[in-house]
This record gives structure tokens, sequence and C-alpha cells, in this order.
């Protein structure tokens, strides 16, 4: 398997960090950690993961007497980004794993360890929406229909660096029944700039509110001030209220941490004070 992440079994390399670890007076070594991946629609994989890291537990007792208190199966649950992602309730997850390490703990003779996870994106993406002003609609005919809107890939660049696909609707409009297939192109200078490829809406109009579902996880986080545009603010919704807990970036923001020379700004200076072509020199 070819990953830049962590330390790979068969190669012997985890199994010489687990002795070095065990060396150190520095470290207490509790358990071991593993990552599948993102987006993980399935509660098999984590059961596979199981046999693998209590396998690797058993071998590392042979070589070493250590055993592994807990074990951590990471992240990388699955979300609803759209309506053909069905994900395992965090029920059918837990009973999936457990009954895994259960059995191999039995046939393994080792201790049953103390599991954890890492929901992360379970818990933040389906939280969040991001809204965008409409401003207009392209029309190529026999070909597509573009809707641009005022973000895009500066906050969110998912789309542009996963192919993530994402929902959405006309927010101020969301009773009406869609009329037609629409591209969502962002505001940004790069063809790649798309944040649906194909969503069905109503016709829109300049002004109306864009919602994108399940933005809660990865944007914000991975939000830039490509071609110098200010990162939206971030609200808080609950129970009728709405408060703000990021602020909106300014243009004085993005300026803040510049700095112009001494050297530069004098020359700067000098160059206002000198006459025009024309008129005298003092």
């Amino acid at each position: 398997m070819d990953s830049k992440f962590g330390f790979p079994i068969r190669t012997g390399q985890a199994l010489r960090a687990v002795e070095r670890a065990l060396a150190l007076d520095s470290i207490e070594l509790r358990g071991l950690h593993c990552h599948l991946g993102s987006q993980i629609l399935e509660a098999e994989p984590y059961a596979r993961a199981v046999e693998t890291l209590m396998g690797f537990a058993a071998s590392v007792r042979a070589s070493t007497g250590w055993l592994p208190e807990e074990l951590d199966l990471g992240g990388g649950f699955g979300v609803r980004y759209t309506g053909s992602d069905q994900s395992p309730s965090p029920h059918d997850y837990a009973a999936v794993v457990s009954a895994a390490v259960q059995a191999a703990a039995r046939r393994l003779g080792l201790p049953v360890p103390k599991i954890l996870v890492e929901p992360g994106r379970a818990i933040a993406a389906q939280a969040g929406w991001t809204l965008y002003t409409v401003g207009c609609v392209k029309e190529i005919p026999g070909v597509r229909s573009y809707l641009v809107v005022d973000g895009g890939m500066g906050d969110n660049p998912r789309p542009a660096l996963y192919h993530a696909r994402h929902e959405a609707c006309l927010a101020n409009r969301a009773s009406e029944p869609p009329s037609r297939t629409f591209t969502v192109a962002g505001r940004y200078c790069e063809s790649g700039d798309i944040l649906i490829h194909d969503v069905d809406i109503p016709d829109p109009r300049p002004g109306d509110l864009l919602a994108v579902s399940c933005t809660g996880a990865y944007n914000y986080t991975m939000a830039m001030n490509y071609n110098r545009v200010p990162r939206p603010a971030m609200v808080l919704v609950s129970q009728g209220r709405a408060d703000v807990i990021v602020e909106r970036e300014t243009y004085a923001d993005l300026l803040a941490r510049e700095r112009i020379p001494g050297r530069l700004a004098s020359l700067r200076e000098r160059r206002r004070a000198a006459p025009s072509p024309g008129q005298p020199r003092p």
C-alpha cells in the first residue's frame, strides 16, 4: 500500500517504532492507532482494521512482551453529502467493531483493549451550510447553464481538490419546485472553480440565496484568500437565534501583516515630492 502516513507493518517499521518508543523514558506507549481514509460509508472496513491491529498486537507481545491498552481506529466516517450517500449509524458501527475486537481477542488470547474513535466529520459536516448570493446565469445552448455565485473554491476548495459533491437549494424560494439543471460556478479565475456540477433548482434570480448543504467540516479550515478575496463570516444558528462566531474578513485584515521596507517607503516619498514633468523645481 502506498501512503505517506503511518508506520507500515509489513516492512517491520511499525515493530521498530514500538521497540523504540518502549526504550524511551520520555514516552509511555499506551496503544495502537490506524487511519483508513475519509468518507467511508461502511462499517466492515473497520472490522478488517481491527483484525490487522490485533494481529500486530499479538506479534508485538511475542517480540517485546508489551500489550496495547487502547486501540484507536481513527476516523473517516462517511456523511450524507448527497442523497446517494448512506452511512452506518453509530450503533451499527459500534456493534461491528466491538464484535470484531472481542472475536480477535479470543482467537489470539489477548485482553480486550479500550476502543477509541475519531468521529470528526460525522459530528461537524451536516451541521454546516454555506449561503451564497446568486449573481448571474450564463447560458451555453445545448451544453450547460452556469449559475455564478459570490463565493467558490476560496471558501470550499473540496470540489476542486477532491471532486467532492454537495446538494443545494434556493434558501429564499425553498418551497418552489425545481425547473432546470445548473452548474454552480464560483467567482475565482479558475476553470476548476465549480461548486456543484448539476443541481436542480427553480430559475434563479440575481440576489437569490443559494444554500449548499453539509459544509460544516473541511470548509472553513481549508478556506483561503485566493485572488485576495476575504473569507466569509461564520454564524451559529440555534433555537431561533443567530450569533456571529467568526467575523467576516475585510481587505484591511488581508493587508494588516504586510509591510513596506523603509528604503522603499523613502523612495516612494521622494517620488511623491518630485515635481511633475514641466513643473519648475524648487
